[in-house]
This record gives structure tokens, sequence and C-alpha cells, in this order.
């Protein structure tokens, strides 16, 4: 990676490498609910390590235990520099599971919860997330990003994104509204990877380590691995940071050693050797 740092719109410079809080409240998506003191003590070191790029959400929650709060409880008064993205648009069914869409009319009052929750009188970055748990396309945005567009014109929002989306999504969000970043599933599309590139707009890839699910070439990033005396896990993360200068990660964890590790692939250089050799 040439840069370690990028300005989500501009002017919001993140770290490169930051941290995602859906795994704070739960080790998996069907497991228990973690200990809030664990959440408070992984936010706090996380901004030792520097981070100051943090992605949330109102639905990262479990049994009682919301990211929000924990991010509140753990960092405010927050940072000068700190920068906290959240996202609207799902909505918990009964078994607490994001499996519903908010309409154009409840996105204000999600954006408001927001608010309240991370005890801001402005959120820096709002994602619009799309769709449920397929991947990104069918379905206009225009009506719901442009509700968001109003929240920001009346200084609710500083800047806003789009998440799950496709090339045409991502351009008719553009029409309503300037956007500063897309979360997609990692590598899912790279010609929209170009597009961002080419516009300045942030890559935020979500399940960037996988989501649970085996890499795509692990004995390459074994090989790897061993050479520079890292883990598989620090490779993946320097390989994506190497990727492209407008790609930003926020890998999640809620244990102090999977942070520290994770934090440790911004010393870790992959030489043209190594890219090309994970690159095939």
């Amino acid at each position: 990676m040439t840069t370690t740092t990028f300005a989500l719109g501009g002017d919001l410079p993140v770290n490169r490498l930051g941290f995602g809080a859906m795994r704070l409240p739960m080790g998996t998506l069907g497991g228990p609910a973690r200990t809030p003191e664990n959440g408070i003590a992984v936010l706090r070191r996380a901004v030792e390590l520097g981070v100051n790029h943090i992605d949330t959400a109102a639905f990262y929650a479990r049994g009682g235990v919301r990211s929000n709060e924990l991010i509140r409880e753990a960092l405010a008064p927050y940072p000068d520099d700190l920068v906290i993205a959240t996202k609207v648009g799902p909505l918990p069914g009964p078994d607490g599971v994001p499996s519903g869409q908010a309409t154009p009319d409840q996105l204000r009052g999600l954006v408001e919860a927001d608010l309240r929750s991370l005890g801001v009188d402005r959120l820096d970055v709002v994602n619009l997330r799309v769709g449920g748990m397929s991947g990104p396309g069918g379905e206009s945005v225009a009506e719901r990003f442009a509700v968001l567009a109003g929240l920001q014109q009346e200084g609710l929002i500083r800047h806003l994104g789009v998440s799950n989306i496709d090339a045409a999504q991502l351009a008719e969000a553009r029409s309503v509204a300037p956007v500063v970043c897309v979360q997609n599933p990692y590598a899912d599309d790279l010609a929209l990877l170009a597009e961002c590139e080419a516009a300045g707009i942030a890559y935020v890839p979500f399940f960037l380590l996988g989501g649970g699910r085996e890499p795509l070439d692990t004995r390459r990033l074994e090989k790897v691995a061993a050479r520079l005396d890292a883990t598989v896990s620090q490779v993946q993360l320097a390989l994506l940071l190497a990727s492209s200068p407008v790609m930003l990660a926020i890998p999640g964890t809620g244990d102090l050693a999977h942070l520290e590790e994770n934090m440790a692939a911004r010393d870790l250089t992959l030489t043209d050797e190594d890219l090309a050799e994970l690159r095939g």
C-alpha cells in the first residue's frame, strides 16, 4: 500500500485499517451475546492502536448488548479524529436477525435513533444498506437515498454512502447526492471497485476475511504468510490494502488478541513477488 490514510468525502482523514463493530455484541451470527465489558475493552484498545474509523449499525446487537451503546460508553467524549460510520435500512425480525427493509418514512427514525445511541448531534457517515442477505442489485434506491440526502441538508448527517449495491444503483444514488463510500461484499465486483477509484469513492468491503468462510486460495496465503512470519489473516489484510488506494479495511472482532493480530497487518510489507504469487 502506498498510503496509510484516505480522506472520506475529502474532509475526514482516516487510517485505512479501521474496525468493524459487528462482532462486539456476539461472537458469531447465531451465537450468544458477549459481555459489554469485553466490547468496551476491545474498542478502547483499538483506538489506542490507532483506529480512527469505526463501522457500526443499530442492528449490530444481541441480547441487549448493542454496538452503538458500547461505542458511546467506551469512547465518549470522542477523539476529534474519530470517524464513526453507521448504516440504516435493515429492520430486525422477531428473531433479531435483520430480515426486513425500512420504508422511506422509517429512515428518519432510524437516523435519529443512531444519533441518540451514539450520543452525537451529527453522524459522520450514514450508509443506505439495500436488500437482505442476498447479493447486490435489483431495486431502486433513489427514494430512500433522497430521504437521507434531506437529513444531510438538515445537518444530521455529514456524508452519505451506500451498501450492497451494483453499478446501476450507485449511479442512481449519485444522481441524488454525493456518495463517499461503497460497502459491498469483498471482491464482489472489480468493475465497481474501478469506478470507485475513478470517482475517489472509498470501497469498504464487508466479510473481508471471508465472514467465517475459507479464503479463496489457502495454499498461496499460507505460503506467503510462512515466508513473512505472519498469519494468513494479516496477509489477507495487507493484500486487500495493496489492491487499491480507495480500499478501506474494517476487520471486526470481539477478542483482544485477534484485534492486536489484525492491527499488526499495518506493518506487513508485501513485495512484488508476494503480490504476484497471491494474485496468481
